[in-house]
């Protein structure tokens, strides 16, 4: 891999007045922004220089000994903090000009947004397609098993299957598909409490919903922010003493990482409740060697655009028991029978996933530990660039878990910290940088308004906590270097202005 190309710094452009043309365009060449800006003391702007305003001056016969300040004077084109990337885009279209300096209500420069990162989105987790892919839907067009089912199929399931150390699979449509069959193939049904996981995104909890039953939501440990061992606890020992046993209970692997199973499953098998596992996030991941995604009684995958591999669309759902993954398929096929004519004794769903998706799958899974691999260099990066700055803390890796990194990401841990997240989020939106808060989590969430839900200590709410102050940086594994570079800049001059 090349060497990353270092961005210059936001400082490096803010130049005095004073600076000669002489100067000014070696500045320019340095820098290769194609602009500076020239402030007072106090650091408010007084004009930008470009390279066409020093070649002009050089038309117009000015001295290459004569200060910035002596040149024509060109009223500066400027935005205030609160403007989006659209508004920056519209002025820069309408003025036909490259750069708009971002001003503060004190009128001193505190940014500056470019026609060059405009025309280039950085995702927060975007598809990377490799060689193997192309070959193996080429075959599925050639063999004309594109409809749903087909070889591709039952061959990503043995595959994943194997990857992840469970014996069979049921390739499904989607995560959240598999969830509703893991559920339903658990017994989960109208008037049953569910345990869940309550930072997470909503699609970990809205099957429990749809079947009937009843979310009771779990806090995080403030470590690795995945199910709280102390809150399950109190949540087994409060349910219980009201008579009531959960049916499953849905423990989520927060951003490419196990949950402490550990821990969390003897609580659970003491009281009788079978985990459904959602490592819809982890694929790749691993606790004490064991694959992430192999310890509930079910657990499920999703390979969604922005997970660590894609079917563009799809998930899995995975287990032992065999009799348990061919009910699965069953349900997902409309619950037909086996019978010539179409007969059906129970309702089902049209859940599976197609063959020419299974086969972008199998290309994509081999390809599963380099993309872990580039994303834990990606977050490792991150630590290593921003070390300096103050307030942040890292979703940690506890000893024994070795996480994929899906998402890079970091809670704030500053007073008003959702105020100084949202501005740090607008700073990089600001500049077409795809940021986002961590998981609003479920029992914030007006749907689940009134639900119980289980802090990880009295008084102390661990998910409301992250979700304040947390951001979820771009972490996609096809980076390129120089993007990496350059969202770590943004990075250090958005948290300055947020943090300030």
């Amino acid at each position: 891999m090349p060497e990353p190309m270092s961005a210059p710094s936001f400082e490096s452009l803010l130049v005095a007045p004073q600076l000669t043309v002489l100067q000014a365009m070696a500045r320019l060449d340095a820098t290769a922004q194609g602009v500076l800006l020239v402030v007072d003391p106090a650091r408010r702007l007084l004009r930008t220089v470009t390279d066409g305003d020093l070649r002009r001056a050089a038309l117009a016969g000015i001295a290459q000994h004569t200060p910035l300040d002596a040149l024509p004077a060109v009223p500066p084109l400027t935005v205030g903090l609160q403007a989006s990337m659209r508004e920056v885009q519209q002025l820069m279209d309408q003025r036909s000009i490259d750069h708009v300096p971002v001003l503060d209500a004190e009128n001193r420069v505190v940014d500056l947004v470019t026609r060059r990162e405009l025309s280039r989105r950085t995702y927060l987790s975007a598809p990377h397609l490799g060689d193997d892919e192309a070959p193996l839907v080429r075959e599925a067009f050639e063999s004309n098993w594109i409809a749903p089912l087909g070889p591709h199929v039952d061959a990503f399931e043995r595959e994943l299957a194997q990857c992840v150390g469970m014996r069979h699979a049921a390739a499904t449509s989607s995560g959240t598909a598999a969830l509703h069959l893991g559920l339903r193939l658990l017994g989960v049904g109208p008037a049953d409490v569910v345990l869940c996981s309550s930072l997470t995104f909503v699609a970990s909890a809205n099957p429990i919903r749809q079947l009937g039953a009843t979310p009771v939501f779990v806090d995080s440990e403030p470590g690795g922010w995945s199910m709280s061992p102390a809150a399950l606890r109190h949540a087994l020992a409060a349910l219980a003493r009201d008579g009531v046993r959960p049916k499953a209970a849905v423990i989520v692997n927060l951003y490419g990482q196990s949950a402490q199973m550990d821990e969390l499953l003897p609580l659970l098998e003491q009281a009788g409740v079978p985990v459904l596992e959602d490592a819809a996030e982890s694929l790749g991941a691993s606790l004490h060697g064991r694959p992430s995604g192999s310890f509930g009684r079910l657990a499920v995958f999703s390979f969604n655009g922005n997970k660590i591999i894609t079917t563009s669309g799809g998930g899995m759902l995975v287990g032992d028991d065999e009799p348990l993954i061919a009910h699965a398929r069953k349900l997902s096929t409309q619950a037909r029978e086996p019978a010539r004519h179409y007969e059906h004794v129970e309702d089902g769903y049209n859940y599976r996933l197609s063959n020419v998706l299974a086969a972008i799958g199998r290309g994509q899974l081999r390809v599963l530990q380099q993309r872990v691999e580039r994303r834990r260099e990606i977050f490792e990066h991150y630590v290593r660039e921003l070390s300096a700055i103050a307030g942040l803390r890292w979703m940690e890796e506890p000893a024994g878990h070795r996480g994929t990194r899906w998402l890079s990401a970091f809670a704030l841990q500053l007073p008003q910290a959702s105020r100084r997240r949202d501005a740090l989020l607008d700073f990089l939106e600001r500049h077409n940088v795809e940021a986002r808060p961590v998981w609003k989590p479920m029992h914030l969430q007006p749907l689940y308004a009134g639900c119980r839900y289980f802090e990880h200590a009295p008084g102390h709410d661990v998910s409301r906590e992250l979700f304040e102050g947390g951001v979820c940086l771009p972490s996609g594994s096809n980076m390129e270097p120089q993007q990496l570079e350059h969202v770590c800049e943004l990075l250090r001059r958005g948290l300055q202005l947020a943090t300030g």
